[in-house]
């Protein structure tokens, strides 16, 4: 299919070929009809990303600041590899669209296919022939209401939450400043209130406009002294409300605006205005300012967005989807009119040429930019690239790759590492969306891109799948590569539940193909040097592990209770390199959170771990740190020596000889050589680079600390535990009293 994308890194255009989306559960696959271009937000979008990266950074101050403290403890190298990771992707531009429903996911059955829908949402409702977008960012169209005026589902939205933010009654007198597409819809959603409505625009063809679709006065605002209710000509009471719908970096407007308003009237920012309040005038009058959010409530809240959970009208009345709904209304009972204000009209194939008149190259008038989509789109789930030249040592032989999930990790960490291994050929990419999968398969070499997983794992050119989606996706895509024959490396976790484990070990047990997770800090320079100087005969040892983990906004995705929180999705890592660092496996484990069970009992721990063999080890996992510390630091004592690291990138050995340090230009935390050893174990036929025995190991124990931490309480690993593996086929995973050790 065809889709709109920007290059952030140059801030390049481009209408590409790129897979459709898939079907996901709570929300509809829909063919596009026609998809509305926002003056607004898309010109500020493409300005952005045509900025050098100084431009950029300006934009964001707050992203620059975590760069210069990961400098600190990751290093240049580390920081240029985000960077690059960020900048090296593709932005769909567009989130106001109409069509037809063509599928519709588990949970969103109220929609059948051959519906008339209009939708909404930045990165949903693109401008792209197919798109898959939430339920709840969806309505049917009424059949009054075309695709065209559909399409502007969001923008009339908007504009509706902002009169409601206004709160005015019938009678009241509303300037709104800014007659472009919103403010146009705005005036005459505030007439259809039974207000009267001044406009003010310094374009004589908009202001003209405004008058033809019955708002009361409009004018220029160099001529705003002929309004109606300035001071001199109402009696100083000026409008009940003013709408500030422009889109500016000027004062201006907000200076206007305390200017007509009344005593205590309200002024509500809608539009991308700049506003530097002038403290006299809205002192004096005792101004309110308020802000309006988008489409309304629901916006920006994940569990609304995404998982389609919805808000009782008894307590949220006008939701942004409830509020796209009551526009559709209020169009197909005539009362607002769509029609007048299509300006311009485009092709998917000329689309280009919109962003010439949007950007000023084309000096043309517009307020409301049409894109129409063929009735019949291509909609091949495999989009090959342009075949890269052979890499130097790769050959017919070499270890075919296909990866699921490339985000930004992937992008940063492990893509930039396995490229320069030897003995490999970079088949497909699968990603959430056709625009992500086809910038990864063109920026790392890929042959072909698509958004169907199963697309990787049915591959027979694919020898090795890599799973590097979201946690919950982990056990199903792993159990089904491995029953299609293919080696997995998989990020950690391996699974988010134990029932999950207990199939995969099934699974495993019975094929002939490698299996890892990316529990990458064992393969590191400082875990194999600890190896050598405390030997590999299981003697206790001490070992404390103080995570410097950082603070999560609370609707992070990682908090998900699907996902597994961040127990499962961090502390493992660590109960990796215990196991790894001790030569033995966890007995016992006990956790509490530092504040109680609270709703983030997870962001500060501290994890008491015995192992068979007689170590202990300490997890300290804390969010409420000091943001300059380092992140991570490692301590492991025993036999009268002791080794400390801090980020990997320091690492000082204390020992009879006395004290030497190690120290690394950039951090490394293994990811190159984990990749290595899963690489070459693959080519020559040998060992998994982790055994799966202490795959299970670490997954289980890292489950029981969570059901510690809910439990209140130490819990063991009884030997039941690791007997319901082996009763499915696996090897035994007993751990013996006198080592610890698995055999």
């Amino acid at each position: 299919m065809k889709q709109l994308l920007q290059d952030f890194r140059s801030g390049e255009l481009r209408v590409r070929d790129v897979p459709p989306p898939a079907c996901l559960p709570n929300g509809i696959l829909i063919q596009t009809a026609a998809s509305l271009i926002s003056s607004g937000t898309e010109r500020a979008t493409v300005r952005l990303a045509g900025r050098s990266l100084a431009g950029k950074a300006l934009e964001r101050p707050d992203l620059v600041r975590l760069l210069l403290r990961r400098l600190k403890t990751a290093g240049l190298a580390d920081v240029l590899a985000t960077v690059r990771s960020r900048l090296d992707s593709s932005m769909p531009l567009g989130y106001s669209c109409a069509g037809v429903v063509m599928e519709a996911g588990r949970g969103a059955e109220e929609f059948v296919p051959g519906d008339r829908v209009a939708c909404a949402g930045a990165g949903y409702a693109n401008h792209a022939e197919i798109n898959w977008v939430p339920k709840n960012l969806c309505v049917k169209l009424p059949p009054e209401v075309d695709f065209d005026s559909g399409a502007s589902a969001a923008l009339g939205a908007i504009a509706l939450q902002g009169v409601r933010v206004a709160e005015v009654k019938l009678g009241e007198r509303v300037v709104v400043i800014g007659l472009g597409l919103l403010g146009l819809l705005s005036a005459q959603i505030l007439k259809a209130a039974g207000c009267t409505v001044w406009g003010l625009d310094p374009d004589p063809g908009r202001v003209e406009l405004a008058r033809n679709l019955g708002v009361d006065f409009a004018c220029e605002n160099r001529d705003w002294k002929k309004g109606p209710w300035i001071p001199e000509l109402a009696g100083g009471e000026g409008a009940d409300a003013v709408l500030l719908t422009a889109a500016t970096r000027s004062a201006e407007p907000v200076q206007m605006a305390g200017t007509l308003a009344r005593d205590r009237a309200v002024v509500v920012v809608i539009g991308d205005v700049r506003v530097d309040v002038p403290r006299d005038s809205y002192f004096k009058k005792e101004l309110q300012v308020r802000y309006s959010r988008s489409y309304g409530p629901g916006r920006y809240d994940e569990s609304y967005e995404e998982k389609g959970i919805d808000y009782p009208a008894g307590y949220v009345r006008w939701t942004e989807r409830r509020n796209m709904q009551a526009y559709l209304g209020l169009l197909a009972a005539g009362r607002v009119d769509f029609s007048p204000l299509v300006t311009h009209r485009y092709s998917v194939d000329s689309l280009l040429e919109a962003y010439e008149v949007l950007s000023g190259k084309r000096k043309q008038r517009y307020v409301a930019m049409l894109v129409e989509y063929p009735a019949a789109p291509r909609c091949e789930k495999r989009v090959s690239i342009v075949p890269q030249p052979r890499r130097l040592g790769e050959s017919r032989a070499s270890v075919g790759i296909g990866w699921i999930g490339a985000g930004n990790f992937s992008r940063a960490k492990l893509l930039p590492a396995l490229r320069r291994l030897p003995g490999i050929s970079l088949g497909g990419v699968a990603n959430a969306t056709g625009a992500s999968s086809e910038k990864v398969a063109r920026t790392f070499g890929f042959r072909y891109c698509s958004t169907d997983p199963y697309q990787i794992i049915a591959d027979p050119a694919v020898d090795a799948v890599f799973v590097g989606t979201r946690h919950d996706l982990h056990a199903r895509l792993t159990i089904d590569a491995l029953r299609n024959g293919k080696h997995v490396f998989v990020e950690k976790p391996l699974c988010v539940t134990a029932d999950e484990l207990r199939e995969i070990a099934g699974v495993y047990s019975a094929s002939s193909t490698i299996l890892t997770v990316g529990f990458n800090r064992r393969f590191s320079p400082f875990a194999r040097e600890c190896r050598r100087l405390f030997g590999e005969d299981g003697a206790p040892l001490s070992i404390v592990c103080r995570v410097n983990a950082g603070r999560l906004p609370g609707d992070h995705w990682i908090r998900d209770e699907e996902q597994g929180g961040r127990i499962v999705g961090e502390v493992c890592h660590f109960v990796d390199l215990v196991h790894f660092l001790a030569g033995s496996t966890v007995a016992e484990v006990h956790c509490v959170a530092l504040g109680g069970l609270s709703a983030h009992a997870e962001d500060d721990i501290h994890v008491h771990l015995a192992l068979a063999n007689g170590t202990r080890a300490e997890i300290v996992y804390l969010s409420s740190s000091a943001g300059s510390l380092p992140k991570e630091r490692i301590e492991v004592s025993g036999q009268g020596k002791t080794a400390v690291c801090e980020d990997f990138r320091k690492s000082c050995f204390y020992d009879a000889a006395g004290r030497r340090t190690s120290r690394l230009w950039s951090q490394d935390k293994g990811h190159r050589e984990e990749l290595r050893c899963f690489i070459e174990a693959i080519r020559v036929g040998g060992e998994p680079p982790i055994p799966f025995d202490s795959l299970c190991a670490t997954s289980l124990a890292t489950l029981r600390i969570r059901e510690s931490l809910l439990a209140g309480r130490p819990l063991r690993l009884s030997p039941a535990d690791w007997t319901s593996h082996r009763n499915i086929g696996t090897q035994s995973m007993t751990p013996t009293a006198a080592t610890g050790q698995v055999t």
